[in-house]
């Protein structure tokens, strides 16, 4: 009885439990490529099987969002997904979409007409939702443009710097193609995520060069794991548990 319950503990405190739903900053951006009309992102905490996220490039208003571009819907398929692996989108302009992992389709919502991302004063946002249009939990943003003109984060959650990213913050322009190439071993989630909100840690493009075939890294992220101080206090406990099923087997 002591050492199952001692084991229970030591299985908690290192991590072996149910999965928490997704928030803001639970995934992040790491590519945008307005020629090939792609995307990338990294999970930077584990997603859940059957997990659907919506992407969106209709600007939101602050409570909904306005017409005339495209909501597309990633499934991540039947396995969880762990932290640190990055996904990458294809061909999102396209009707045939392609996901490096789970299931990319398009959403059809009445007005819906744009498919292709922009090069120029684009935003998109990621989140959770009840459909495509009703977001519940938005997750993250990225934008080529600014978010006060082009795509709003009021009433997301989200913050330009630490949830979600503005491309053009230090080129002239407006990039058509963006790629991380900032650490991807040695951090945790949270660091990973300050870096990758910075544009500095960014290969930002605005000229007018073509990157239609242009792959980005889809290297996964090496994750440090930091134990919360809850996670210490099971883990004593948890010790201290077998320390006293071992001195009642003596």
């Amino acid at each position: 009885m002591f050492r199952k319950t001692a084991i229970a503990l030591l299985l908690a405190a290192s991590g072996v439990s149910a999965h928490a739903a997704l928030n803001a900053g639970d995934i992040a951006f790491t590519s945008f490529n307005a020629d090939e009309d792609g995307l990338s992102f990294v999970a930077l905490a584990d997603i859940d099987a059957n997990t659907t996220i919506f992407f969106a490039d209709n600007e939101w208003d602050g409570s909904a969002f306005n017409g005339g571009e495209s909501y597309n819907q990633w499934s991540s398929g039947a396995s969880v997904i762990s932290a640190g692996t990055v996904v990458r989108f294809a061909a999102y302009d396209k009707t045939t979409l392609s996901a490096s992992l789970g299931t990319l389709s398009r959403v059809t919502v009445s007005g819906s007409a744009n498919w292709g991302i922009a090069n120029s004063n684009e935003t998109i946002y990621a989140y959770l939702g009840t459909d495509a249009v009703t977001p519940t939990t938005f997750l993250a943003a990225i934008t080529n443009g600014t978010f006060e003109a082009n795509g709003p984060l009021t009433n997301t959650g989200l913050t330009d710097g630490e949830t979600a990213i503005r491309l053009n913050t230090i080129v002239g322009g407006t990039p058509d193609y963006a790629e991380y190439t900032g650490a991807r071993s040695g951090l945790t989630a949270d660091e990973y995520l300050e870096l990758l909100t910075d544009p500095a840690n960014w290969n930002v493009d605005a000229t007018s060069g073509s990157y239609a075939t242009t792959v980005p890294d889809t290297t996964a992220f090496q994750i440090a794991v930091v134990p919360e101080p809850e996670t210490y206090a099971l883990m004593l406990a948890g010790l201290g548990l077998i320390g006293v099923a071992a001195r009642r087997r003596k």
